[in-house]
């Protein structure tokens, strides 16, 4: 047989490279590809046969992806036996459409089901029963079927209804045994598990893979896995939380496919089941993430804090509580998880309650192999109860409803009853209760946007779900650095998302002007109703308006299929002001002293960890307020949510307004008229308040907090930073941001390497104190004169033309060394910087550690949020690069000086410039 496999050859030399960098050859997900390889195998003396046929089977991408419509069309011809294929028979071919998860595998098994041929209708329906990822298209069909009298579709619809697809699982092993690796010490971040400079492989599973922890790292976890088959290996955040910081998918995969299991024979590289652990427990998006894998995560508290007599923590040197270990979980040590008393033990001692790692919906999250088969199987009972007109059958565990008679509700209370589906009528529910709610915006972005569009073909989704209010693809992860691997990767995911029905930055018609706006900012913007909930692909998905939570791009591929989420309603913290800030404060300021007037309230214990806090900000608007609601992903919040006055919310939605009409005249509305929709949103909710209908969101007075911090604005009394403290004794204490130190700390003698301005924890104020700065300066020194670089990339295109329009941007671009050109953007990362004032695209650039990067070893001063190991700065041999957090003035100062101000000199800078009009509210901001 004579064909053209020119593209085979070319993936047979793809395989040999790989070979070299110690990959297997890459999962096949596209169609061009399989066509030669069928051909290949259609061909029985072809010299490529049986490698082909190991391709085929266990090689090829899952769901949607143009290889998996191909396999399952081939297998279709194999069973109906108008294709012959000696080692796939039909039973076979059967088993692998069984694995295949959706898409056009289910309407392969459902023509084969709904067919003619009695004996291959009933094997495929056999198949069917086991299958959860329908959509509507295929469920129309079965219960058009089954009302013309198939009989078939009946008994696939019974199976269906009685959810057998779930309860005929095996059950989940009553013992689990373990053995511990500890990762590090203290928090460890996403970064660890996977680097935020390797997010070009996250698509490529295996690669993306090798850069888990370190090399050094995964030889060992392999040689612990190998000498205990018998035992899970769990990696352990010791004196620490595990999984802080981004929202990272790709992280848990790493954990997943050097510690979980084969989630299929028939599909490489996607492992399941990871068992991860903290001594401060999990972070919340991470546990998510986890969850979405069927893995386990523990709560270890294998540390505690020593208390006096008078059960008072006792401090050291330093003013952090002295810890004393309770039981070790050094490297080696096994210890058994037992399933059904939840407990931990280290042989017949028991250890600790591990019960909240095991409650119901965990337990089906573990049993069914992830949470999204519990999601869909849910949804395909009710349809299939409906349509057979019967009740539905209780199989899985009822949604916890906590409900306290006579007590209020928070704010985030209220959002989650407004948005709730499914619970009991009429009853109201507090924080534990476990709620699904409809989700209202979605994000994704693009580092983790890839691993997105690989989710929704995996779980067989095609187009967003109609519930969805509006949803958006960033591309601000690759801003600062157009190179090959964004060449090649962001042009396909735009079309991807923007096929599937999203906003996206870039046009894959080419006709608007691209966008690399910070995805926070977009989603802040387009969010338009303080009562939305809010999903997005990055742990700092923090709106000031609604409750937004970060996610992992499985969540993120779920809220836009189905358009809802899954959760508790977690408690909430409440954070108040008092006082007046100095004249020389900037907002940042406030925000930092928040997180160290909490921790030295509650001696040391971070009450945001894992819940909600609830600020009661009422006069800033949606941009200013976003720099603390943003920065609550540093202190470990699940999310937050911005209380404000009547008049600051219209304000904030006449901002939105106008954002949107300014994306809508840049022509990125689509066939849906998404943006459109947005705005008629925000008007009506503007006239719900205007009028009195609705006033702006307010908790109960009544309502019941896990914690209330008062921040005291008259203690504030100079800049505050958050410094990575790289040099602590205790290394547990490194790289977490609840060092925060005031400006005189450093005496102003620390020098500093390179300054950073940009980032989603600015907006245009911060963009106009640096122009006043600088002409202050001038005017004092008769020159400016930079003693150490200064990058600054504005977050929006939108804050970069309302600057020009103000004339601000003039005075920018005349201290500046460089500036950002769209019709030559940098095709290479920068390796070293001149003192000077860089004006970059609008988009991450520093913070995100995957494109530019400072100088090995240097001191950085930046406004970002990331001060973790490696990720602004990389260490040397000789010194380990620090990234102190801190305000604007502080960050433009300490390049003019090369070093921290004193705060005389910081005073002096800042004069007659309002860097905030922050000030309590002065109305009770409660219904």
């Amino acid at each position: 047989m004579a064909f053209d496999n020119t593209v085979y050859k070319d993936y047979l030399k793809e395989i040999e490279e790989r070979k070299e960098q110690g990959l297997n050859p890459k999962p096949i997900d596209g169609a061009d590809l399989l066509s030669v390889i069928i051909a290949q195998i259609k061909d029985v003396n072809n010299e490529y046969r049986e490698d082909s046929l190991n391709y085929f089977i266990y090689n090829v991408v899952p769901g949607t992806t143009p290889a998996a419509n191909l396999k399952a069309k081939f297998l279709k011809e194999i069973v109906l036996g108008q294709s012959v294929v000696v080692e796939i028979t039909p039973a076979f071919a059967l088993e692998l459409l069984s694995h295949m998860k959706g898409g056009t595998s289910i309407a392969v098994l459902l023509d084969l089901a709904l067919g003619n041929d009695v004996a291959i209708a009933k094997d495929a329906s056999e198949v069917l029963k086991t299958q959860v990822f329908l959509y509507e298209a295929d469920t129309d069909r079965l219960e058009a079927a089954f009302k013309s009298g198939n009989e078939i579709a009946k008994e696939i619809l019974e199976s269906y209804a009685k959810a057998e697809f779930f309860t005929k699982l095996p059950e989940i092993a009553e013992e689990i045994k373990v053995i511990t690796y500890i990762a590090g010490e203290g928090d460890i971040s996403t970064d660890l598990l996977s680097p935020g400079n390797q997010a070009h492989s996250r698509s490529d599973r295996e690669l993306h893979g090798k850069c888990l922890i370190s090399p050094e790292a995964q030889a060992e976890i392999k040689a612990l896995a190998t000498a205990n088959p018998d035992k899970s290996v769990m990696l352990i955040a010791e004196k620490g939380t595990m999984g802080v910081g981004s929202s990272r998918m790709s992280g848990v995969n790493n954990v997943a496919l050097w510690t979980g299991k084969q989630a299929s024979p028939y599909v490489p590289f996607i492992n399941i089941a990871p068992i991860v652990a903290g001594t401060n427990g999990i972070s919340p998006i991470f546990l998510t993430t986890v969850d979405v894998t069927g893995g386990i995560g523990l709560d270890l508290k294998n540390w505690v804090k020593k208390l006096d007599e008078n059960g008072k923590p006792l401090l050291n040197e330093s003013g952090d509580p002295i810890l004393e270990e309770v039981y070790s979980v050094a490297t080696g040590t096994v210890l058994t998880i037992n399933t059904k008393t939840k407990k931990l033990y280290n042989g017949d001692k028991e250890l600790i309650d591990i019960s909240k790692a095991f409650t119901p919906q965990k337990i089906e999250f573990i049993k069914a192999g992830g949470s999204y088969a519990i999601v869909f199987g849910k949804k395909l009972q009710t349809f299939a109860s409906k349509t057979l007109g019967i009740d539905i059958v209780p199989v899985y565990a009822p949604s916890k409803e906590v409900s306290i008679e006579g007590q209020g509700l928070t704010a985030v209370e209220k959002i989650f009853n407004k948005n709730a589906v499914g619970t009991t009528p009429g009853k109201v529910l507090h924080a534990g209760s476990d709620v699904r709610v409809t989700v209202n915006i979605v994000g994704s972005q693009d580092t983790t946007g890839l691993m997105t569009s690989q989710e929704l073909e995996s779980m067989a989704a095609t187009v967003i779900s109609p519930i969805v209010d509006g949803a958006y693809q960033s591309g601000c992860h690759t801003a600062s650095v157009w190179d090959s691997k964004s060449k090649a990767n962001i042009p396909r995911l735009m079309k991807f998302m923007n096929d599937f029905g999203l906003i996206t930055a870039r046009d894959p018609k080419g006709v608007y002007h691209s966008m690399t706006d910070v995805i926070h900012k977009v989603l802040n913007d387009i969010t338009v109703n303080e009562w939305a909930i809010i999903i997005g692909g990055d742990s700092h998905t923090r709106m000031s308006k609604g409750v937004a939570f970060g996610a992992d791009s499985g969540t993120v591929a779920l809220a836009l299929a189905t358009g809802e989420a899954s959760m508790p309603i977690p408690e909430s913290v409440k954070v108040t002001f008092k006082g007046d800030m100095k004249g020389y404060m900037d907002f940042r300021d406030v925000v930092h002293a928040t997180q160290a007037q909490m921790l030295k309230t509650f001696s040391g214990e971070n009450v945001f960890q894992g819940r909600i806090i609830e600020v009661h900000l009422g006069t800033l608007n949606a941009d200013q307020a976003f720099t603390f609601t943003d920065w609550t992903a540093e202190m470990k919040a699940k999310a937050s949510i911005c209380i404000s006055e009547d008049y600051t919310l219209i304000e904030s939605l006449e901002m939105a307004k106008g954002r949107i009409q300014i994306m809508i005249d840049k022509g990125m509305d689509n066939k849906n008229q998404v943006l459109k929709g947005l705005i008629a949103i925000a008007d009506k909710r503007i006239a719900e308040i205007i009028s009195g209908e609705k006033p702006a969101l307010r908790p109960d007075a009544n309502a019941k907090y896990y914690a209330e911090v008062v921040v005291d604005l008259d203690q504030i009394a100079e800049p505050m930073i958050a410094d990575p403290d790289v040099n602590n004794a205790d290394v547990s204490k490194r790289y977490t941001h609840d060092t925060i130190r005031p400006l005189s700390f450093y005496g102003g003698v620390k020098k500093v390497d390179l300054g950073f301005i940009g980032s989603c924890m600015v907006h245009k104020g911060d963009m106009k104190i640096l122009a006043h700065m600088l002409k202050n300066i001038d005017e004092q020194e008769g020159k400016v004169e930079f003693k150490a670089p200064l990058v600054v990339a504005p977050p929006t295109y939108n804050i970069v033309d309302e600057l020009k329009a103000e004339g601000d941007w003039e005075i920018l671009q005349k201290y500046s060394g460089f500036e950002f050109d769209d019709n030559a953007p940098k095709g290479t990362a920068r390796t070293s910087y001149e003192n000077m004032l860089y004006l970059e695209r609008p988009g991450c650039n520093l913070c995100m550690g995957n494109q530019e990067k400072a100088a090995k070893g240097d001191t950085v001063m930046a406004t970002s949020t990331r001060l973790f190991q490696g990720r602004v700065v990389e260490d040397t041999e000789g010194k380990k690069g620090e990234s102190l957090l801190s305000s604007t003035p502080v960050v433009v100062l300490s390049t003019i000086l090369g070093r921290t101000p004193t705060i005389e000199e910081y005073v002096t800078a800042v004069e007659g410039i309002n860097l905030t009009t922050f000030a309590p509210s002065h109305k009770l901001l409660v219904q």
